[in-house]
C-alpha cells in the first residue's frame, strides 16, 4: 500500500513539500499496523525507521533530513538549519528557511499544525496539544518563523486531523484551566454526558491561537483521529479500548 498523505490547497504553493501522513504505507503490525513513526512507541524500531524513511523519501529527501523534536508539551519552538541526523531537541514546534529540511511532528490526538510563509520561503510544523497550545507554542512558532523573515500576514497554516470536539471529553476542572486564562475560552466547551464534564473543541482553539498571532489564513482538515480507526492512531481511542500503546502519526512539512 502507498503513502497517502492528506495534503491541503493553502500549502500547496510552488516550492513547498507537505503531508499529513495516515496510517496507509507503512510497514508496522498489530497494535500499529501501518505508518506508524513514534520512536517512542513499543513498536518494532526497524519497522518505525523504514516508516520513517518512507515519508522523508516521499519528501524528496532522507532520514537524516528530518527535524522532529523529542515532544514535552511545551512552548518550545527550534530552529533547524539542516536535518538533526537522529537527534532530538526538547521542544514542540521546529521552523525553517533550508531547503531540504523536513519540519515534523508526531501526533495521536494532539493538533499538528504546519505553516509557510512562501514568499519569505520559511515553514514550520507545530505539535498543539491542550497543554502546548495553552501555553503558547502557537505564538512561538509564529515568533521564530518571524525571525527567518516570515510575515504572520503572509503566513497561512493548516490544522491536521486530530481529537475533534465530539470525541475530546474532559472534567470541569479542565476548562477551569482555560476560564483562568482567558474567560472568553469557554466558547470551546460545551456540556459532556454529567455535569462534571465538558467536550472541548482543541482544533477551534488552536485556529483562536492562530488568529491571535496575526496568521493571515489558517483552517482545520476536519479529521477526527479517535473516530477513524482506519487512517489514523489516536491515544484517547487506545485508552477507551483498554489497548496497552498506541503508533504516532507524522505531519511534516519542507521547502523544496
Amino acid at each position: 500500500m502507498t503513502l497517502s498523505p492528506i495534503t491541503h490547497p493553502l500549502l500547496d504553493r510552488a516550492g513547498i513539500r507537505h503531508g499529513f501522513f495516515t496510517r496507509q504505507g507503512g510497514i508496522s503490525t498489530g497494535l500499529y499496523e501501518g505508518l506508524n513513526t513514534g520512536v517512542g512507541s513499543q513498536d518494532d524500531p526497524a519497522a518505525v525507521a523504514e516508516n520513517r524513511r518512507r515519508i522523508a523519501e516521499h519528501l524528496g529527501g532522507v532520514p537524516d533530513d528530518l527535524a522532529a523534536c523529542y515532544q514535552v508539551h511545551s512552548a518550545i519552538a527550534r530552529v533547524a538549519g539542516a536535518g538533526w541526523k537522529g537527534d532530538r531537541p526538547e521542544g514542540d514546534a521546529t521552523v525553517t528557511a533550508t531547503a531540504g529540511v523536513i519540519c515534523a511532528v508526531l501526533t495521536a490526538d494532539c493538533a499538528p499544525v504546519l505553516l509557510a510563509d512562501p514568499e519569505a520561503g520559511v515553514v514550520g510544523a507545530a505539535h498543539a496539544g491542550w497543554k502546548g497550545a495553552l501555553d503558547g507554542v502557537v505564538q512561538s512558532i509564529v515568533t521564530a518563523m518571524q525571525g527567518l523573515g516570515a510575515d504572520p500576514r503572509r503566513t497561512v497554516a493548516v490544522i491536521g486531523p486530530c481529537i475533534a470536539q465530539a470525541s475530546y471529553e474532559v472534567g470541569a476542572d479542565f476548562q477551569e484551566r482555560f476560564d483562568r486564562h482567558d474567560p472568553g475560552n469557554a466558547r470551546f466547551f460545551a456540556p459532556g454526558a454529567a455535569a462534571d464534564k465538558r467536550l472541548f473543541d482543541l482544533p477551534a482553539y488552536v485556529l483562536r491561537r492562530l488568529e491571535q498571532a496575526g496568521v493571515g489564513d489558517a483552517v482545520w482538515t476536519g479529521d477526527d483521529t479517535r473516530t477513524d480507526a482506519t487512517r489514523f492512531y489516536s491515544n484517547r481511542r487506545a485508552y477507551l479500548n483498554g489497548e496497552a500503546d498506541f503508533g504516532r502519526l507524522m505531519s511534516a512539512i519542507s521547502l523544496g
